[in-house]
């Protein structure tokens, strides 16, 4: 295994082109300086929201200002994930995350000002041709008006945002930069440092004796901090009460629910589908077992190959034509700005020292998206492309098709476009093989995936909900709390042919996706929604394409179920979920039927 590279040692066209955003830091300061101007000149619409002129320019000027600002905010922060522990970017994504929020609390009295109106004038005002642009916006503080407080403590919960951040910035800083792996073996014999990225590498593995290695190395290292690591978690998770109750939310789940107008019953409507069909990933484990020819199924060896000798090893150029045949079901505008975004600055590709871990699609309105990766040259990372510059495609054409403040999708709509991509890759590499074996490995992943995104996910989903619950009774987040519920959990989802390691029970540590509460559920649905996007698409052709290129385009210009709806995806009912356990037992029956020849 090659030598992680530092970040001045990444070649050039394997970076991401953030001048794209900033030509130069000079040109970033002088943003700067304009969102202090323009922040000044806010000050003038206070207490004179009562005239739809004035309502009409406040709302203009706070997109000029939110737009600068997240132009501001995406950079810094890209550029400081581009190696953590790099102090000059450290210091500007700081810079701007205070910038961030210093605007919130200029902003804040925007809200607050327009509910204090009478419903009479307030209803006025959704109706004013002049306002016509913002009436989504004026329908949306309306629904909230339960929940915003006075212009002062609006003012101060603005104030406390800078604090409020402190979890995520800790366990980040703590996960990404300061969080050092021991060396293990390798296949080979041969000593490696042990790294966030290549830890699933290590785990796909087929020498046992490395996945158990690699296992132990990572969690042992987060158990000798496991009580700084709860205290974080639990730092967020109060932090979340103090806004619920702040805002009088019933809920934490609910407050999360709530921007997205989803019913809580959305939320553990998924987990009670998915505890139904736990006897299918039980299946799956049995026949993971089996497969693997190993007397113990270890929480290690989950993802350990199960077909012998086949290994695919595929480079990025290779992922890159591959997604792109896989999605010429889209269209051929669809695949130009795939291809755009291949060709100019879009992804950065490789790890180096003190890179963000992870993948993500970022961007900000104005200028293309852009997609971190940290590729490596499997099947996972190729799943990694397409689901990445699924984002990027959706980010793309909502800022195309859409004004500043309509362009921003849900986080509830986040993960759909991105999933389809995957569904339409895999169904392309089964239709294209006639080898059994890559038969298998694909079946094999294509389940995983399910177990990943939708078994895990939700796993994930319902402990962030039963810790929340321990918090708001009053109960502490002990480290062996939150261990012994993490545990448990995972041997409910797994089942009796799986020996859940003592080990696992630190996995909760790992996760960075709790300190961006109540989201993981959102891939569990997603996955769902992204299923019957695929099968009609594939089934319908050109009417189901141009339904969904009209999601693609609509942002978040309406309710995030409505959205779906018009394009043919009903998720206020459970049949997306149970029709995506159904196309899962055809997999896993199709893959014990192979396995059986």
């Amino acid at each position: 295994m090659e030598q992680v590279w530092k970040r001045s040692e990444v070649p050039q066209d394997v970076r991401w082109k953030l001048e794209d955003l900033f030509g130069s830091q000079a040109e970033w300061d002088k943003e700067f300086s304009l969102v202090n101007q323009l922040l000044d000149k806010m000050k003038q619409y206070q207490g004179k929201l009562n005239d739809a002129e004035a309502l009409k320019n406040c709302f203009e000027l706070e997109d000029d200002i939110s737009l600068h600002t997240e132009r501001l905010y995406v950079y810094a922060s890209m550029r400081h994930h581009e190696d953590t522990a790099e102090p000059g970017y450290q210091a500007l994504s700081e810079k701007a995350k205070q910038l961030s929020v210093t605007v919130g609390e200029a902003l804040s009295f925007i809200t607050p000002e327009v509910l204090s109106l009478s419903d009479e004038q307030l209803n006025a005002f959704i109706q004013e041709p002049k306002l016509a642009a913002y009436r989504f916006t004026l329908t949306e503080m309306q629904r909230q008006k339960a929940h915003i407080l006075s212009k002062q403590e609006e003012a101060l919960l603005a104030q406390v945002g800078s604090m409020s951040k402190a979890p995520e910035t800790i366990y980040s800083m703590l996960n990404n930069a300061d969080m050092k792996f021991p060396t293990i073996k390798d296949e080979n014999g041969k000593d490696v440092e042990l790294t966030h990225g290549r830890y699933i590498q290590f785990l796909e593995s087929r020498n046992s004796e490395v996945r158990k290695a690699a296992f132990e190395g990572v969690y042992g290292t987060y158990r000798k901090l496991r009580n700084t690591v709860a205290s974080t978690l639990n730092a967020n998770v109060q932090k979340n009460l103090f806004y619920s109750r702040a805002r009088k939310y019933p809920s934490t789940l609910e407050m999360y629910l709530y921007g997205d107008n989803i019913p809580k019953e959305v939320y553990t409507n998924l987990i009670d589908t998915i505890h139904k069909h736990l006897p299918l990933m039980h299946r799956y484990m049995k026949l993971r077992k089996q497969l693997l020819g190993v007397k113990e199924l270890h929480m290690y060896d989950l993802f350990a190959p199960v077909v012998d000798e086949f290994d695919m090893n595929i480079t990025f150029e290779e992922a890159k034509a591959t997604v792109k045949e896989s999605l010429k079901p889209l269209g051929e505008s669809y695949l130009n700005v795939l291809q755009d975004g291949f060709d100019n600055g879009w992804i950065d590709v490789y790890e180096n020292e003190g890179k963000r871990t992870g993948a993500y699609s970022w961007g900000a309105y104005g200028t293309h998206p852009y997609v971190l990766l940290n590729h490596k040259d499997n099947l996972n990372s190729m799943f990694t492309l397409t689901h990445e510059m699924g984002h990027a495609l959706h980010s793309y054409h909502s800022d195309n098709n859409l004004p500043y403040r309509d362009a921003q999708y849900t986080i509830f709509l986040a993960e759909v476009a991105s999933t389809l991509n995957e569904a339409l890759l895999m169904d392309y590499m089964l239709k294209k093989t006639t080898d059994k074996k890559e038969k298998m490995y694909l079946l094999a992943y294509y389940i995983d995936q399910f177990r990943t995104t939708v078994f895990r996910q939700t796993m994930f989903a319902e402990f962030e909900m039963i810790i929340h619950d321990h918090a708001e009774k009053g109960e502490a987040l002990t480290p062996q709390l939150l261990c012994d519920v993490y545990y448990d959990l995972n041997k409910k989802y797994y089942g009796d042919d799986m020996v859940i390691d003592k080990d696992i029970e630190m996995e909760w540590a790992r996760i960075p996706h709790f300190y961006t509460s109540f989201y993981v559920f959102k891939y569990a649905t997603g996955f769902s929604a992204a299923q019957s996007f695929a099968k009609q698409i594939l089934e319908e052709g050109q009417p189901a394409v141009d339904r969904y290129t009209g999601f693609l385009k609509s942002g978040g210009s309406d309710f995030s179920i409505n959205i779906l709806k018009k394009a043919g995806v009903d998720m206020s009912t459970p049949k997306p979920i149970e029709e995506g356990m159904s196309l899962l037992e055809s997999l896993i029956k199709e893959m014990e039927q192979l396995a059986a020849k």
